[in-house]
């Protein structure tokens, strides 16, 4: 394939952690994988990190703000190292992860670099997508592919504890759990900070912690050591809903986990302990909790398998593994877009093609009253599945549906349909028929779930647009 079939992007992923904040800077290669007589399919066949910044300390400001001015500035300096400007940023991910996502200006944070820092889709991850976007980074959605196991990744940071776990790349369920290295701090060996979750767990073991102490190595432990075992706990579907370290919903796996995956700021203490001999080595439980996850007998019966990156995983998947391609054969309203966080509402045609069509207004109504109950104005992405073949009339028959619905129930919003054949290009084009003056997207070449939320970037050069499917369907 020649030269000119080829097209490239620039992704960048930032990860504003707990305790660390990272960046890369990633090349994204497009080609069209398709025959000379085929519909052009065009993907992504490359991905190649060009650079990775230092892992910095998370600026704050009196430990409950981001310090927005100094990540900016780091941000922009590492662009100037890696010799981008933000203009040439096409896609990828700012995210905040951890306990840093609870600090009161996150969401400000992330509006600003997703405004400033280059056309970025994903603005922000909660648990389930953070823990997703690790599994991909650290290699453990690659190893479910090869193998006939259910793989576990484990990504432990400053706060959280992410788990996505894999089966023939199939997500099977996703977990979060407050357990991470920043949840209890020092200050030359006395208590500088006790989280709330570590608060009820010091209440429920009758440890006796408290703010200024000097804790006994023991102590500290019987704490990690309690971390250890809920991790264990969740990896055989056997954690309490009642469990104080749980944040979310309890695991949603039925296997049982045959390998398990640490990736995140502890893993590196876990995989290199030899660097980690000092209990108060960051100043925090990160040291001893990993010393109790790789003591912890019942987790020691799993297969345990090192990631192809640890303490970079969510950074990298952020990067290079949140973008997806539509189809280039698609009818796009180029002012439009970029669209963000677009909740996906799945109107499925395995009924009859009929009784759809009379129903779709319906359908449309019903969609509007879950993703936007108070008519705030929410874009919602229509995903129209498992549509039968279908001919020039019945397409137009399609569009006719989609625009009256939309004229009843949405009037005011940009008409957006995500299709996994290739008819965007057909259905875009008679939409546009029947009402020019619409803001409308239609792509194809996509598979999404209903409950997924989508972030659609700016038309390439070859025609296509970079997709970001974020699964959100494991936490309220």
């Amino acid at each position: 394939m020649n030269e000119r079939n080829k097209e490239v992007i620039i992704s960048a992923g930032i990860d504003i952690g707990t305790s660390t904040t990272k960046l890369v800077i990633s090349r994204l290669s497009l080609r069209n994988t398709a025959g000379m007589t085929h519909m052009p399919r065009i993907e992504i066949t490359d991905k190649e990190v060009i650079y990775e910044s230092p892992i910095f300390r998370t600026p704050l400001l009196d430990g409950k703000e981001i310090d927005m001015e100094k990540v900016d500035a780091m941000v922009r300096d590492q662009y100037k190292k890696a010799g981008i400007q933000a203009s040439d940023i096409q896609t990828g991910a700012v995210i905040i992860t951890g306990e840093t996502a609870t600090k009161s200006n996150a969401k400000e944070m992330v509006s600003h670099l997703s405004d400033h820092a280059g056309k970025f889709l994903v603005a922000t991850a909660g648990p389930d997508l953070e823990s997703i976007i690790a599994a991909k980074g650290s290699g453990a959605f690659e190893l479910s592919k090869k193998t006939n196991k259910t793989v576990a990744n484990i990504d432990i940071g400053g706060g959280t504890a992410n788990t996505a776990v894999y089966r023939y790349g199939k997500l099977v369920g996703t977990c979060t759990l407050h357990v991470g290295g920043k949840l209890m701090e020092f200050d030359h060996d006395s208590i500088h900070y006790l989280s709330p979750a570590v608060q009820k767990v010091n209440e429920k073991l009758g440890l006796n912690l408290t703010i200024g102490m000097q804790p006994h190595e023991k102590t500290i432990s019987k704490l990690t050591n309690y971390m250890a075992e809920v991790i264990r706990k969740m990896l055989d579907g056997e954690l309490d809903e009642n469990e104080p370290l749980l944040l979310g919903n309890l695991p949603q796996w039925t296997r049982s986990i045959d390998v398990v995956m640490f990736s995140g700021g502890v893993s590196e203490c876990i995989y290199h302990p030899e660097g980690c001999t000092s209990n108060h080595l960051y100043n925090d439980i990160g040291v001893s909790l990993a010393q109790s996850l790789l003591a912890n007998p019942r987790l020691q019966l799993k297969e345990w398998e090192m990631p192809g990156e640890t303490v970079r995983a969510t950074v990298l998947g952020a990067g290079t593994q949140t973008t997806e391609i539509s189809g280039a054969t698609i009818q796009v309203d180029s002012t439009t877009l970029p669209l963000r966080d677009m909740p996906v509402h799945m109107i499925d045609f395995k009924e009859e093609f009929e009784s759809v069509l009379s129903s779709m207004s319906d359908h449309i109504q019903s969609g509007s009253r879950v993703f936007d109950p108070h008519e705030e104005g929410m874009t919602m992405a229509i995903y129209l599945s498992d549509l039968p073949l279908l001919g020039f009339k019945d397409i137009q028959r399609l569009a006719q549906a989609l625009v009256t619905a939309f004229d009843e129930h949405r009037p005011s919003q940009p008409l957006v349909i995500i299709l996994e054949r290739d008819l965007a290009k057909s259905l875009g084009q008679a939409i546009q028929v029947l009402e020019a003056e619409r803001e409308m997207v239609c792509i194809d070449q996509i598979k999404v779930e209903n409950g997924d939320y989508l972030d659609i970037g700016s038309k390439l050069d070859s025609g296509v647009v970079p997709v970001v499917i974020k699964t959100l369907t494991f936490h309220e």
